[in-house]
């Protein structure tokens, strides 16, 4: 694992700038340029290679996403999908021309990869629009969009099987509330329809859903309300930024983590190595992703096909110091 030295290193800040930055300081006064050198540096650095450097012809990509750059500090799931897409295009020598949904220009490219989430209405325009088109994290198959999309309901499984290892009994899942960027729809996380189903199968949890927005602030805030009702045993946030918000709600109520609630978060982003108590997570393959679907869209562009894809990543759990050893 990179140590925060080896971080500091890369992106040219001090140690302790960095120890902050990692674990939101929210006293810490340094620009967003300065942040995203931070991130970007802890991502670079934590992320293993899984595939070896292939060569292919000249092509241009298009990669419009939904989140601005002060969005993507917010959450570092979409940095490190788009860091993955920007490795694997460099390595293919493809033209990667990076847009927004704010921004999208007429400019034309062999293929389009749209990365975040996207209402219908969005999704329409972007297959009239977009050449050869292919969503990261959103699922258009039914309107004949090819996708990459994470098993989500996998991944609960994994979290409320370890938490039954632990004894516990008392589930809370903090649910995180995002919206498309053009008609602000709600977009509904797929992870509280798998928290609700698979939670009625084990007869000996129970649990309740609480929501905030996906960042760390709103993790906390959220937090500190629910323990003012209750003190579950065990909480499974639906991201990383989220999870670090709760791990500051608990310590500040007094409690412990894991002796008094387990923690698990979503994502497994580089950040989760280097907060206190560091955290267990469903780690999501983010930036392998991203090389995905840069190989799904190059082999695309050379064979058509008759019906829509969807391909869908598995997901693997993360123990660290935020949950209880597991019983004998």
């Amino acid at each position: 694992m990179a140590t925060i030295k080896d971080i500091a290193q890369l992106a040219g800040v001090s140690p302790a700038t960095v120890s902050r930055v990692l674990n939101y300081d929210g006293t810490l006064s340094v620009g967003l340029e300065t942040k995203q050198k931070v991130f970007e540096a802890a991502e670079h650095l934590n992320y293993t290679k899984h595939h070896k450097n292939y060569s292919s012809e000249k092509k241009t990509i298009k990669l419009i996403q939904w989140y601005n750059t002060e969005e993507e500090l917010e959450d570092l799931y979409y940095l490190s999908i788009r860091l993955g897409i920007e490795k694997r295009a460099e390595e293919n020598k493809i033209l990667l021309i990076k847009e927004t949904w704010d921004s999208i220009s007429e400019q034309t490219a062999d293929g389009t990869i749209a990365l975040g989430k996207f209402d219908d209405g969005q999704l329409q325009e972007l297959k009239e629009t977009q050449a050869n088109l292919l969503l990261v994290d959103s699922d258009g198959t039914n309107l004949g969009i090819d996708s990459l999309v994470i098993d989500f309901q996998s991944g609960i499984r994994k979290v409320l099987d370890y938490f039954s290892t632990e004894n516990a009994r008392r589930i809370v899942m903090l649910a995180g509330r995002e919206y498309t960027k053009k008609n602000r729809t709600r977009v509904i996380d797929p992870r509280i329809f798998s928290f609700q189903q698979l939670l009625a199968e084990k007869e000996t949890l129970s649990g309740r859903i609480i929501e905030a927005d996906f960042s760390v602030e709103a993790g906390y805030q959220a937090v500190r309300t629910l323990l003012e009702e209750e003190v579950p045993d065990a909480l499974f946030a639906a991201n990383d930024a989220l999870a670090i918000g709760v791990l500051k709600a608990i310590k500040e109520k007094g409690l412990n983590v894991p002796d008094d609630i387990s923690v698990i978060g979503f994502n497994d982003i580089s950040v989760a190595k280097y907060v206190s108590p560091a955290l267990s997570t469903v780690k999501v393959y983010t930036e392998w992703m991203g090389e995905l679907a840069v190989e799904t869209l190059s082999q695309m562009l050379k064979m058509a096909s008759p019906v829509s894809r969807k391909i869908t990543i598995e997901t693997e759990l993360i123990l660290r110091e935020s949950t209880k050893k597991k019983k004998e």
